[in-house]
């Protein structure tokens, strides 16, 4: 069972090699096991995740971060593919924006999937969505929004009546967006069927309103 789980420490990052002759149940033992072992190690730092060697599940996937989370005091924010780069330059993207827009927790809940079909997700934490919100679907948060995909639909931060939150997406092409109590409506039409050309932007209130930007090291220096 010592060869069914190897991990692998970056900056920013954890990669799990995974045996592919392991069972999953021995695989999730390991880990539970691994990580409580090196809960002080890694302390409370906000992690992407890596897996590799075994083909997973959503599911699967969900079960291994929610074992590492009830071993340890990480915070995994999002999974990174072994051959996607999108979601490494988000993790680059996240990084910035934990440093200079927030001291809470912006890993507080962790969805996996595409949010479309009219539905909503309310939360009283900040958001992490993998994935596309599409048009006619909704985010509403009482703290932040942070979308790895595309927001094509509704998204609400600050739903506790506090603007000095943000929204975070890969493609943001939003339908309606409001940070406390300030809108941000959307004049051109959305793209979402379109592959975007990946370029993180952030929407934050400022000066009365609701602005977007590129999510540059350039403009969060200055806040």
């Amino acid at each position: 069972m010592k060869d069914a789980v190897i991990i692998k420490s970056y900056q920013n990052g954890i990669l799990l090699q995974l045996n592919p002759e392991s069972s999953f149940e021995e695989l999730l033992e390991e880990i539970r096991f691994k990580f409580a072992e090196s809960k002080n190690f890694f302390g409370n730092a906000k992690m992407a995740l890596s897996m590799e060697g075994k083909k997973l599940s959503d599911a699967e996937q969900l079960k291994i971060i929610e074992a590492i989370r009830a071993n340890s005091k990480l915070n995994i924010i999002c999974v990174v593919g072994q051959d996607e780069t999108t979601e490494q330059l988000f993790i680059k993207a996240l990084d910035q924006v934990d440093r200079h827009f927030s001291k809470e927790d912006t890993a507080g809940q962790f969805y996996k999937g595409t949010l479309k079909n009219n539905q909503v997700i309310e939360t009283e934490s900040s958001i992490v969505i993998l994935g596309d919100v599409y048009p006619g679907s909704a985010v509403i948060s009482a703290h932040n929004i942070i979308v790895l995909g595309g927001l094509y639909g509704e998204a609400y931060a600050g739903g506790n009546g506090d603007d000095n939150h943000y929204v975070v997406a890969l493609e943001m092409a939003p339908e309606r967006l409001k940070i406390g109590d300030f809108k941000y409506k959307n004049s051109k039409p959305s793209k979402w069927g379109i592959k975007p050309k990946v370029a993180p932007q952030i929407a934050y209130v400022k000066d009365d309103k609701v602005v977007l930007d590129s999510l540059t090291k350039e403009l969060l220096s200055a806040f």
